[in-house]
C-alpha cells in the first residue's frame, strides 16, 4: 500500500473502470438530469402559461422566466464556485441540490409572473452552484485516460432529463389526468421529489482527494482512496501500482487564491485557454437557450401546434442530444480535444444557418422542423458538453470550481440570459425572418468559436489534470 501522499493522484487515474465509478457518475450526473427536467418543463408549459386559467403570461414574460433562471445559475456558480473551492465539494453539491429542491417545489405555488420568476430565479440559482462542484468532482474523481467521454456523457444526461420533462409534461397535462391548469403544477412538485432521492444517494460519494490534499488533510485523502482500492479490488482483484508521474508537483496546503490571483492567473498565465473557454460558453449557452427555452413559442406560433402536444416533438430533439456525446464522446479521448471542439462547433454553426435558411423559406413542417434541430443538437450537445469539459480540466485545481463559475456566469450570462428574452420577443413579432436571424447569431457565435478552439485549444487528452494545469506557483505551460 503506498503512503506517500504525492502517489494519491496516479492511484486514482489507474484504477480500472468499475462499479464504483458508475455509482459516482450516476449520483453526481444527475445535476444534469435535473437541469433538463427544469429546462424542458418551461419549455413544454410555457404556452401553457399563457392561458388565462393558468398565470396568462405573455410570450416576452414566458422568455423572461427562462432568463431569470439563467441569470440565477449565473449568480449561484458565481457565489457557490467560489465556496466549493473554499469549503470542497461535496458540502456543495448537497447544499446547492437542497436550494434547487426547495425552489422548485415553490415554484408549483405561483401566482403569477413576479412569484413565479422569483423562484425559477432560486431554482437556477441552485442548478448554477451544481455545475461548479459537480463538474470539479467528477474531474478529479475519474481516471484521467477515460475523463473526455465520461464527462461528455455525463452532461447528456441533460437530455434524458428532458425527456423525462417532456413526458411528465405531456402526462400530466392530458385533461384526463390532471389539465392545464394543475398539471403544470404537478409537474415541479415531482421535480422536487425526485431531488430528495438524489440527497439520498449522493450522502455516499466522497470529497474529492485531490481537494482534499490541496487543503493539507492528508489523511483524510488516504482513508477515502483506500476505500475506494478496496471496493475496485473487490470487482476485479489486485490492482497494479500507480506509474511514476516525472516532475508531478507536491500538493503543499496553502489557503484560498484570492480574486486578484485567480484574475492574474486566467488573463496573463492561460490568457489563451481564457479565450477559448469564454468563446466555447458564450457560443453553446446562446445556441441552447436561444432555442431551447422557446421551443413551445415556435411550435405552437408558427406551426399550429396544440400547446398540449408540445412535448411530443422534444423526444426526436432529446435523443439527438443524448446520442451526439455518447457517440463521438470516445474521439475526445482519442482524437482529441481540440480537433474535435473544432469540428463540432464548426458543423453547429453551419447546421444551425442550414435550419434557419429553411425555417426562413418555409420549407418545414413541425415534424421536420424537430427532425432538423435534432440533427443539428446531435452534434451540438458534444460540442456544449466539451466547453464544461474544458473548463474543468484546463485550471489549477485551488481555483477550478472558481474557474468553472466564471467562465459558466460569462458564457451563460451572455448567450444564455440574453437568448431567451431576445427569442421571445423575435417570436412575439411574428416574423420568420426574425426568428431566422437569431438563429444566425448563433450560427456565427459557433463557427467563431470553433475556429478559435482549433488554434488555442488544450490538447488535454489522457493526461492528468496535474499535467494539464500545473499547480499554480509560477510553473506551467503559458499556453
Amino acid at each position: 500500500m503506498h503512503t506517500d501522499h504525492a502517489t494519491i493522484p496516479a492511484r486514482l487515474d489507474r484504477l480500472p473502470w468499475s462499479a464504483w465509478h458508475w455509482r459516482v457518475v450516476l449520483a453526481l450526473g444527475v445535476a444534469w438530469v435535473l437541469d433538463g427536467l427544469e429546462v424542458t418543463l418551461v419549455g413544454s408549459i410555457g404556452s401553457v402559461l399563457e392561458r388565462q386559467d393558468t398565470l396568462a403570461l405573455s410570450a416576452t414574460q414566458v422568455g423572461w422566466t427562462g432568463s431569470l433562471y439563467v441569470g440565477g445559475a449565473v449568480i449561484g456558480a458565481l457565489v457557490f464556485g467560489r465556496l466549493t473551492d473554499r469549503f470542497g465539494r461535496k458540502r456543495l453539491f448537497m447544499m446547492t441540490l437542497a436550494l434547487y429542491m426547495l425552489a422548485t417545489v415553490a415554484t408549483a405555488f405561483s401566482t403569477g409572473f413576479v412569484f413565479l420568476s422569483v423562484c425559477r430565479f432560486l431554482t437556477g440559482m441552485g442548478i448554477g452552484g451544481e455545475y461548479a462542484a459537480i463538474n470539479s468532482a467528477i474531474d478529479e474523481l475519474i481516471p484521467a485516460r477515460v475523463r473526455g467521454r465520461v464527462n461528455l456523457a455525463i452532461n447528456s444526461s441533460f437530455w434524458i432529463g428532458a425527456a423525462l420533462g417532456a413526458a411528465l409534461s405531456l402526462w400530466l397535462l392530458d385533461p384526463r389526468v390532471l389539465g392545464p391548469e394543475m398539471g403544470w403544477r404537478a409537474c415541479f412538485i415531482l421535480g422536487g421529489v425526485l431531488a430528495i432521492a438524489i440527497v439520498l444517494v449522493r450522502r455516499h460519494v466522497p470529497e474529492s482527494p485531490r481537494w482534499l490534499l490541496m487543503h493539507g488533510r492528508h489523511e483524510e485523502a488516504q482513508e477515502i482512496v483506500n476505500r475506494i482500492e478496496q471496493a475496485v479490488k473487490a470487482q476485479h482483484g489486485g490492482l497494479a501500482g500507480p506509474e511514476g508521474r516525472a516532475g508531478e508537483p507536491a500538493y503543499l496546503p496553502h489557503g484560498m487564491p484570492s480574486y486578484r490571483t485567480v484574475a492574474a492567473v486566467l488573463l496573463r498565465h492561460y490568457r489563451a485557454r481564457s479565450v477559448v473557454s469564454m468563446s466555447m460558453m458564450i457560443a453553446q449557452a446562446f445556441f441552447y437557450n436561444a432555442i431551447f427555452f422557446t421551443y413551445s413559442l415556435v411550435l405552437t406560433r408558427f406551426y399550429a401546434v396544440s400547446e398540449l402536444r408540445v412535448a411530443l416533438y422534444i423526444f426526436p430533439f432529446a435523443l439527438g442530444n443524448v446520442l451526439g456525446p455518447f457517440l463521438l464522446g470516445p474521439l475526445f479521448d482519442s482524437v482529441g480535444r481540440r480537433r474535435m471542439i473544432a469540428l463540432t462547433y464548426v458543423l453547429t454553426g453551419v447546421g444551425l444557418a442550414l435550419t434557419g435558411w429553411a425555417f426562413l423559406q418555409g420549407w418545414l413542417n413541425a415534424l421536420t422542423q424537430a427532425l432538423c434541430w435534432s440533427a443539428v443538437f446531435f452534434v451540438a450537445s458534444a460540442a456544449a458538453s466539451a466547453a464544461y469539459l474544458t473548463v474543468s480540466e484546463v485550471f489549477p485545481l485551488e481555483m477550478r470550481g472558481m474557474a468553472i463559475s466564471v467562465f459558466y456566469a460569462i458564457g451563460t450570462g451572455t448567450g444564455g440570459f440574453i437568448a431567451p428574452a431576445l427569442f421571445g420577443w423575435l417570436i412575439e413579432s411574428g416574423s420568420r425572418g426574425a426568428v431566422a436571424t437569431g438563429y444566425g447569431i448563433g450560427a456565427v457565435l459557433a463557427v467563431l468559436a470553433g475556429v478559435i478552439a482549433l488554434r488555442y485549444a488544450t490538447d488535454a487528452e489522457r493526461k492528468p489534470l496535474e499535467q494539464v494545469a500545473a499547480l499554480h506557483r509560477g510553473r506551467g505551460p503559458q499556453a
